[in-house]
């Protein structure tokens, strides 16, 4: 009865693993109740090593290569087994492959904005994302850490723990560096040296090796990246002077197609007049023919303090008096189709086309 039991009992005598996938980092080999016949075959392939664990214990590790199972090349298992030279029966023991490919274009990224102290911002908030490189090194290591007794232990099941820590170690990175926000787009690889440099006895730690840590982008907030372009476009053109004077440039049509804008009220009248220089005097700064849209980019002159004397009350009086009769006329009746638009009452009406018939002597 006990040799028939011995007959049916199933052996394993080719042990290997072909990887189906790339990111199965450990795979325990099928046993169930079979047991490994002595003098059978490990095959380990490249990017591959394997463990023979007893009752819990990591015995013997092995590279790639094709192996003979015999008491020379289970030292270790042999020990445990207290096996003696002439051991030649089947035994146990579970058997695990770890995969030693590198695992390649792995992300992480920010999900929420960090805030750090800024030399030129005050308080700013940063995004920032890249990608990162690890391969497996140590298997025991790895078993005793990380994978334990798993049937199978994949990538992704890592992955949030590195990409976690990795990203917790960020607000310290650039708080420690100094950069200016500015200043960050010029030293990302800096910054990738830096991260990895922290991150590297963590990796150790579990049995991997951190290959390679880039980081590929630093930005801010939507919110906060259009107040910063607007910021760079007044300083392109010079400064707040530079930029009043072109929004004011850019304002004079809009107020031209408007009935009883600019051009309407200010094109008979002397008060107009003086309106309409200053317009004139801010597109002439803005427009500077010498450099185009680029004469912005140098701040106007500071205009001399005004001196008061006739001369200037003379030309503004023959200024008014140079204002023809039409030109009066047709104010009035402008001004009055605004009244009949309800923008300007009655008694509006009434006093400015009595200053403006006034002007007719």
């Amino acid at each position: 009865m006990a040799l028939m039991d011995f007959i049916k009992k199933q052996f394993i005598d080719i042990i290997q693993w072909t990887e189906d996938d790339g990111e199965t980092m450990a795979w325990r080999f099928p046993m169930a109740d079979f047991e490994i016949q002595y003098g059978g075959s490990l095959t380990v392939r490249e990017s591959q090593m394997a463990v023979f664990v007893n009752e819990g214990k990591v015995a013997d590790v092995f590279g790639p290569g094709m192996y003979k199972l015999t008491t020379q090349t289970l030292p270790v298992l042999t020990y445990l087994q207290n096996w003696d030279k002439l051991f030649e029966s089947p035994f146990k023991s579970d058997v695990y492959f770890f995969s030693t490919r590198q695992k390649i274009d792995r992300k992480w990224g920010t999900p929420n904005p960090v805030t750090i102290r800024d030399k030129d911002f005050g308080m700013v908030r940063l995004r920032a994302f890249g990608i990162y490189a690890f391969h497996l090194v140590d298997p025991k290591l790895f078993h005793t850490t990380i994978s334990g007794v798993t049937a199978s232990y994949t990538t992704d099941q890592l992955e949030g723990q590195l990409r976690n820590s990795i990203v917790g170690h960020i607000s310290d990175i650039f708080g420690e560096s100094g950069v200016p926000f500015i200043d960050m787009a010029g030293n990302q690889v800096e910054f990738g040296n830096a991260l990895r440099a922290k991150m590297d006895p963590m990796f150790q730690s579990y049995g991997i090796q951190l290959d390679s840590l880039n980081v590929q982008n630093i930005s801010l907030p939507e919110e906060l990246q259009a107040m910063l372009d607007k910021r760079i476009g007044v300083n392109m053109m010079g400064g707040m002077q530079a930029y009043t004077q072109f929004q004011t440039a850019e304002a004079i049509p809009l107020a031209a197609q408007n009935e009883g804008g600019l051009a309407g009220l200010g094109a008979g009248v002397g008060v107009g007049f003086g309106v309409g220089q200053q317009m004139a005097n801010a597109m002439g700064g803005a427009l500077n023919p010498m450099g185009g849209m680029g004469g912005m980019a140098a701040p106007a002159a500071v205009p001399p303090a005004p001196t008061f004397s006739a001369a200037p009350v003379a030309a503004a009086t023959t200024a008014a008096a140079a204002v023809s009769v039409d030109e009066i006329i047709a104010t009035i009746e402008k001004l009055h189709g605004m009244v009949g638009k309800g923008i300007l009452s009655q008694t509006e009406f009434d006093t400015k086309k009595a200053e403006l018939m006034k002007k007719l002597g």
